[in-house]
């Protein structure tokens, strides 16, 4: 139990840019590492953390302590994950109006937006390639993103028609 309280604590406390820039390190330390989950199975956990509701690296934590250590282990995961970004917030909003004029805390925050970019991205062409995104299904998530940033369609809608199109096509294989 302590074991996942202290890997999701590692995770939340050396992941800098939200849930999404936590999937390299989820990867490295819960599929590499631990194996507490193999690749296509963080995969799919992926795509249901990010289905559901709240926040995506807290659904990530509780579906793996869960699986390992029922609620107890979903709750210390869970508690591991979010602790440190709540201390450094907690930290932050203390000190930062003290210091949000200043030139160089300015520029750290700007120089920090280029690496969440990467960090983002770099799960995102990993996922695809398990995914087996090819020539032929690319429509798909191209489709999808355009229609999110070009015409303003709600992600939620974009969930739901995915889930609906994943389920008939699943039953059209079977028969």
């Amino acid at each position: 139990m302590f074991d996942l309280f202290r890997t999701f604590l590692q995770i939340g406390l050396f992941t800098i840019g939200g849930g999404y820039a936590m999937i390299p390190l989820i990867e490295q330390k819960v599929v590499d590492e631990k194996h507490w989950v193999d690749h296509d199975e963080l995969v799919d956990l992926i795509a249901v953390a990010q289905s559901c509701p709240g926040i995506f690296a807290v659904n990530i934590s509780i579906f793996i302590g869960y699986k390992q250590r029922g609620v107890w282990g979903a709750f210390l995961s869970t508690l591991g994950a979010c602790l440190p970004s709540f201390l450094i917030i907690l930290l932050i909003a203390f000190a930062f109006m003290q210091f949000r004029e200043n030139p160089w805390v300015e520029k750290f925050f700007k120089g920090l937006r280029p690496a969440v970019v990467a960090l983002i991205a770099s799960p995102v062409f990993r996922m695809a390639k398990s995914s087996h995104i090819n020539r032929y299904n690319i429509w798909i998530p191209i489709l999808s993103a355009f229609a999110i940033w070009l015409i303003g369609v709600s992600p939620i809608y974009i969930i739901l028609i995915a889930g609906i199109s994943g389920y008939a096509y699943g039953q059209y294989l079977k028969d």
